[in-house]
């Protein structure tokens, strides 16, 4: 039976409509000429059925991009925050191996303490990524632990006996005490103070970020005395140019992580200081290379002077 709009009512396979004695009823459009009401509902209905295709086989990838999307971002985290260690283990190992710590210098670990201190105690003023906190809590424990071992090695091979401790304020001998302990007190030290002061200025948004400046501020500048050395010797004799490429090549994934991901500025400004030295040294052995100078004696072990 035929209907108004275009619209064919037939029943069953007879096309003729029997009231209440249908047993089904299809319903169909006529088609329409071009440029009618009719022709343009069906191309609205051809262009949502495109969308919709499309949507569909975006979610169909979603299986693959986003468990590629996490693992990029967790291998990225895990580089952030295990890649700063990964020098000193090979230290750690030739020092246990040796019974020799003089090609490390213990006042590395005194820079590093206190920049991630530092660090982590801004975490509670401007809450930044939670991979570079715990950089700084497995930084710090790392330098306690190079302690522990420069410390045990050095008084097994020292002749003089005089026992040397963090509560005798002798500024003469300063980061040099006979035992770890004394170190682990001046750490806590550091912290307990650093802590107080920081718990009573919290509210100032300028010594929150001043707290942050110094922290990365001051790790940025590990790299500043063997610039210093290399100008003063005009010369890079014992230094690794391996470790070099090591430390820009380091730097300049945290730089441009802390870009990527929103990173307060001091650590962005201080990341780029980095590269920035990093780029200067390494300018410094191309130039010393071609021009070179008298033998200097060696330098402490490379890894000593710089982090990542």
């Amino acid at each position: 039976m035929g209907m108004g709009n275009g619209l064919v009512v037939t029943c069953g396979g007879t096309g003729v409509y029997h009231e209440g004695r249908c047993p089904s009823v299809t319903l169909s459009t006529n088609s329409a000429t071009p440029g009618s009401p009719g022709a343009d509902g069906q191309v609205d209905v051809g262009r949502r059925q495109g969308g919709r295709e499309l949507a569909m086989e975006a979610e169909g990838l979603d299986w693959l991009l986003v468990p590629l999307h996490r693992l990029v971002s967790w291998g990225a985290a895990a580089a952030m925050v295990f890649g700063g260690v990964v020098p000193y283990i090979p230290q750690y190992r030739d020092i246990r191996r040796t019974q020799n710590a003089d090609g490390f210098s213990t006042h590395v670990c005194l820079v590093l303490l206190v920049a991630n201190i530092l660090r982590i105690l801004f975490w509670f003023g401007r809450r930044f990524e939670s991979p570079l906190l715990w950089q700084s809590v497995v930084m710090t424990l790392t330098m306690l632990l190079m302690l522990k071992l420069c410390t045990e090695v050095r008084v097994a091979n020292e002749l003089n006996l005089k026992r040397r401790s963090f509560a005798d304020f002798d500024p003469h001998h300063f980061w040099h005490w006979s035992s770890f302990a004394d170190y682990v007190q001046c750490v806590l030290a550091f912290t307990g103070v650093a802590g107080y002061v920081t718990y009573l200025s919290i509210e100032s948004a300028l010594f929150v970020e001043t707290l942050g400046f110094l922290a990365v501020l001051t790790e940025a500048m590990l790299g500043v005395p063997q610039l210093y050395r290399n100008y003063r010797h005009r010369s890079t004799e014992g230094m690794s140019l391996k470790m070099v490429l090591m430390w820009t090549s380091g730097d300049t994934f945290k730089t441009a992580y802390f870009l990527l991901n929103g990173a307060p500025l001091q650590f962005s400004v201080c990341g780029l200081l980095q590269v920035l030295v990093d780029l200067a040294i390494l300018g410094q052995a191309y130039a010393f290379a071609r021009h070179p100078q008298k033998p200097v004696p060696h330098a402490a072990h490379p890894a000593s002077t710089k982090a990542l």
